[in-house]
């Protein structure tokens, strides 16, 4: 039987309302309230979707090399998605604002389909493995586990996410299986309302967070990386065998979590010209050391001495756009979105 956790006596929340209570701008709620309404209006059903995309591609099949790097890459990202759905889940509670917790609680609705829809089709595929890579288990636990709601918005909403979507649009652009590049546009669709909950609202938290906690935060951010790139080296092979460039998809993704990241800091009061900086300079550092680029066989003191150059002089990680242009002919199963065109 698991131990019953005690916690704090709650209260009805009166203040929800007085938003200059949690230093969140008016312009911000209405966009986190929006969130709530779109997601409502572009909700999809799961179970239909990939019935009718196995009906139109037939029975997702591939070869035993490539099915099972497939399932293991993919397996992070269904136990991803519950990941978000337990952290969005938490956040709707947690979070006092009106706007904010409708946007979550929308959040935790898609998750929870997102999740289940990635365990059917891995399991129609027959590459559900037991386990994913220790280094994407780690990341994950360490977002889940985080001992602030910032840094589980930040750490899911602003890293994990773009990665997700990273992954989402290379391996469609490759088209490694039918029903598989298909299902894509509709996470993709979903998660775009996922990162703007969290550029929406960090900004309030931050304003009201004291110096001790940014720097925890910041810190968290040092954690959350190598643990991504740990993932990424350890998901290198199985990445080659689908035909992605491992050192590519690593810089996609950091272009992207760069866009989230600047998202945020223009609605924030916080200043983050240099600790952006450092954070850069010691993923691309990390970068030279586990994943040289692609085809090139380098020496291991070749690498040191490019993770050193990099920390000194740093280099230009360009931001990426951070979610796709998703049309209603990508999506044509969601009903309120065909009848709103």
């Amino acid at each position: 039987m698991l131990p019953f956790r005690t916690r704090g006596y709650r209260t009805v929340p009166y203040g929800m309302f007085r938003l200059e209570d949690y230093g969140l701008a008016a312009k911000n709620a209405r966009v986190l309230e929006r969130i709530y309404h779109k997601g409502h209006q572009l909700a999809w059903d799961g179970k239909e979707v990939l019935q009718s995309l196995i009906e139109q591609h037939g029975k997702p099949t591939l070869a035993p090399r490539e099915k099972e790097a497939l399932g293991r890459v993919f397996s992070i990202i269904m136990w991803g998605e519950l990941a978000a759905w337990r952290i969005s889940a938490e956040l709707a509670d947690e979070l006092e604002p009106l706007e904010a917790k409708m946007a979550a609680t929308s959040q935790a609705f898609d998750e929870a389909r997102h999740f289940y829809v990635m365990h059917d089709y891995l399991e129609a595929l027959d590459a559900l493995p037991k386990k994913m890579d220790r280094g994407a288990q780690a990341l994950l636990e360490a977002v889940m586990n985080a001992d602030h709601l910032a840094k589980k918005l930040l750490g899911m909403q602003l890293m994990i996410e773009p990665i997700a979507l990273t992954l989402f649009h290379v391996v469609k652009k490759l088209d490694v299986e039918p029903v598989l590049s298909h299902l894509l546009p509709y996470y993709e669709r979903d998660e775009a309302r996922h990162v703007a909950l969290g550029v929406q609202y960090l900004p309030a938290m931050l304003s009201q967070m004291s110096v001790s906690q940014r720097l925890s935060l910041w810190g968290f951010q040092f954690r959350l990386i190598t643990y991504e790139i740990w993932s990424n080296y350890g998901l290198s092979r199985d990445l080659l065998v689908l035909g992605v460039d491992p050192r590519e998809m690593l810089e996609l993704g950091q272009g992207k979590q760069m866009k989230a990241l600047e998202m945020l800091f223009e609605k924030s009061v916080v200043s983050s010209d240099i600790p952006m900086n450092i954070l850069s300079r010691y993923a691309d550092a990390l970068s030279e050391l586990t994943l040289p680029t692609f085809g090139t066989h380098r020496p291991f003191q070749d690498r040191v001495q490019a993770a050193l150059r990099v920390m000194l002089h740093g280099s230009h990680v360009q931001s990426v756009e951070l979610t796709p242009e998703v049309t209603a002919e990508q999506t044509p199963l969601i009903r309120q979105e065909e009848a709103a065109a």
